[in-house]
Order: structure tokens, then sequence, then C-alpha cells
């Protein structure tokens, strides 16, 4: 298991990479508590299956050349959520309408929200 700060920054990566690419409604929640073996989901929207797809090569793209391994991936052929793992950090991508189906935030609402303040800096900058 990695540090938590090795989680944070994963996240700070992932995030930046979703904001690039035109993700939306970002929330990430620390499920340390209830999930032993993950700190932290990242939720992130894309607006269409083909925008699903290219938020979550950039997150994967980001990550990998940052030196973190990806465990698994999952949903990429269809684009409606993709689902990246990357061991302390699983970052979700869903299309608009599997995002409310699905509802992981209601799912996980006793978790902490994680601030992504600096991502939303890095990117009012750029």
């Amino acid at each position: 298991m990695q540090s938590p700060e090795t989680a944070e920054e994963m996240l700070r990566i992932a995030a930046e990479a979703a904001v690039a690419k035109g993700g939306e409604d970002l929330v990430a929640l620390n499920v340390s508590e209830p999930l032993p073996l993950v700190d932290i989901f990242l939720l992130v929207t894309g607006n269409s299956e083909r925008n699903v797809a290219a938020i979550a090569d950039e997150i994967e793209d980001r990550l990998v050349e940052s030196g973190h391994k990806r465990v698994r991936r999952e949903g990429r052929a269809e684009a409606r959520w993709v689902l990246l793992d990357f061991g302390d950090l699983i970052v979700h991508v869903f299309h608009p309408e599997e995002r409310v189906y699905y509802g992981l935030e209601r799912l996980w609402k006793d978790c902490p929200v994680i601030p992504l303040d600096v991502v939303e800096t890095a990117a009012d900058a750029g």
C-alpha cells in the first residue's frame, strides 16, 4: 500500500488530466475507512461516450507517465462508465446518465469529500 501523500498526488494528476479533457463535476471521496485497500475514489463526468473515453485515456496516460501502475481498466469499449484502478486511487469516468443512475455519491455519502481546490486553480490559470 502506498502512502496517503502518493494517493493525493495521484488524485491531483488525475483531476488535472480530467479537467484538461473537459471533465466536469469532479468529486473526490476518501474511501480509506470502509475500503482498506483503496484510499480515494475520483468521480468525473464526460458529456459523451467519446469524451468519457478521452478523459479516461488522458488520466491513464498521465498517471502512467508519472510512474504509477494501472492495475485494471474496465468499460473502455462502451465508454459509458470507465473504471481505472491505480491501487490507492480508483477513477470512475461516467457518461451523465450512468452517473445519475449508479449514484456513487449516494452510496458513499458517509465518506469525506476531498477538496479539489488545487485543480480548480490550475484550470482557471490555464
